[in-house]
């Protein structure tokens, strides 16, 4: 009879653990839609031949088994370099993204893009191509400048904010 209630005991016991360790019982979430890599207050950086081209913080990043982009949250700054690894421009967001396979980022939220020659760019979207080394938007844009004060839709320039296109501008300068 002991060995009877003792085997019973058991077999309820390990069926309630079981039960327990379920992924797809939490709260209702299944296991495909928790990130499968996280981290917070990190940093990402992404450099060229041993020279750093760009710094990436956030603080939450995340990624998805099944996507081949990392997705930073909870404020975004990147710092951008020139060739020779010299700071040049800061960029801050709400939120962007990283597309893995070119290393292209999207920053999304409150975009300001700042170099350290004193010009600052407002907008609401702001791309950086990896490959072309170039930053655009689409969107609004609103740029300062110890000489300028422009807007206009749209806008391409290099990541040191050196050489820049605004399309359909208005504003003013005081360029000779």
């Amino acid at each position: 009879m002991r060995s009877f209630i003792a085997a019973s005991f058991l077999i309820v016991f390990l069926t309630g653990c079981e039960e327990k360790v379920r992924p797809s019982v939490l709260n209702g979430v299944s296991g495909t839609q928790l990130p499968s890599q996280e981290s917070w207050n990190s940093t990402i950086t992404f450099s060229d031949s041993g020279i750093v081209k760009a710094v990436v913080r956030a603080g939450h990043i995340y990624a998805y088994d099944n996507s081949r982009t990392t997705f930073l949250e909870s404020g975004v700054i990147v710092d951008f370099y020139d060739e020779f690894g010299k700071h040049t421009t800061k960029l801050t967001s709400i939120r962007g993204s990283v597309d893995e396979a070119t290393n292209n980022l999207e920053a999304v939220g409150h975009v300001v893009v700042t170099s350290d020659s004193g010009t600052v760019v407002h907008t609401e979207k702001m791309f950086w191509t990896n490959e072309a080394q170039l930053i655009h938007s689409p969107d609004f844009v609103h740029i300062t400048s110890p000489s300028e004060d422009l807007t206009g839709t749209g806008f391409e320039s290099d990541h040191n904010l050196r050489n820049y296109k605004i399309f359909k501008v208005n504003g003013t300068t005081d360029r000779k």
